[in-house]
């Protein structure tokens, strides 16, 4: 077994092919030209303290407290100073540019969309049996056993036991159709009558609905899901050239227009 390796630019690409990254990685570099391209084009410029700021930033977020522990992040993420300069800088302007866009129009996205906006803290446990999940639905309504002695009993997943089914605070769009009207439906704290989906029989606990309101929260997941939207669309429209051997850069290697998604 050799003790060194030195790993070259072509075998990179040869194990992004291999593990099918090249289409995430062309889709991430076209997204960064649109955005280069429609920043300029709106007039949308960086600071110098903005840049130190979001320098700061994504120190911090990556706990990067010490110089050398800055330095040595960097080495093992092959960049240079200039190279995260630059990373923090397309953070920013990509920040700017999906402000810019969509800031004006939140009021009227939230009132036209407010219902997607509404979110239940559910706690679930999947059964096999419609006949179990029945039993204990009745059993909870009785006041014979609450819901993390079920969970206790029946989830096989040791994080999820603990947690007792938790499902965290999830939007309307995060449930199946017809999960998602018991759910809203529900005068919580309820239990829902079992559900059958695919997956099994869910037995639901609803703990919370949450009616939306337009906060800064709120204000900055419409934001976010607007641009990664018109991104998408703004793809959807690129011919896309992949050319990513040297000695083959008269071919193209990959003509793609990417898969377009809704």
């Amino acid at each position: 077994m050799p003790h060194n390796l030195t790993i070259s630019t072509s075998d990179i690409i040869h194990s992004l092919k291999l593990s099918c990254q090249i289409p995430d990685v062309v889709k991430a570099i076209a997204s960064q030209s649109i955005i280069t391209e429609a920043a300029k084009a709106a007039g949308i410029t960086v600071t110098p303290e903005e840049l130190q700021q979001e320098g700061d930033d994504l120190r911090f977020a990556k706990k990067l407290v010490k110089a050398k522990d800055t330095w040595a992040w960097l080495e093992k993420h092959h960049l240079s100073v200039d190279q995260f300069e630059e990373l923090a800088y397309n953070n920013i302007l990509a920040r700017k540019l999906a402000n810019h866009l969509f800031s004006n129009q939140l009021e009227k996205h939230f009132y036209e969309h407010q219902l997607h906006y509404v979110a239940a803290v559910t706690y679930e446990v999947i059964f096999e049996e419609r006949d179990l999940a029945l039993e204990f639905f009745y059993a909870l309504e009785e006041g014979e056993i609450n819901f993390p002695d079920i969970a206790r009993l029946y989830i096989s997943e040791p994080e999820a036991r603990r947690a007792y089914g938790y499902q965290g605070l999830r939007y309307r769009k995060d449930f199946r159709p017809e999960i998602a009207a018991a759910v809203f439906a529900a005068a919580p704290p309820q239990a829902l009558k079992p559900i059958t989906t695919p997956k099994g029989v869910h037995l639901i606990w609803v703990e919370e609905v949450i009616q939306p309101q337009l906060d800064e929260q709120l204000r900055q997941k419409i934001i976010t899901e607007s641009f990664s939207d018109w991104l998408k669309q703004e793809i959807n429209t690129m011919k896309i050239v992949v050319q990513l051997d040297s000695d083959e850069a008269q071919e193209e290697l990959l003509d793609i227009l990417l898969p377009k998604t809704k």
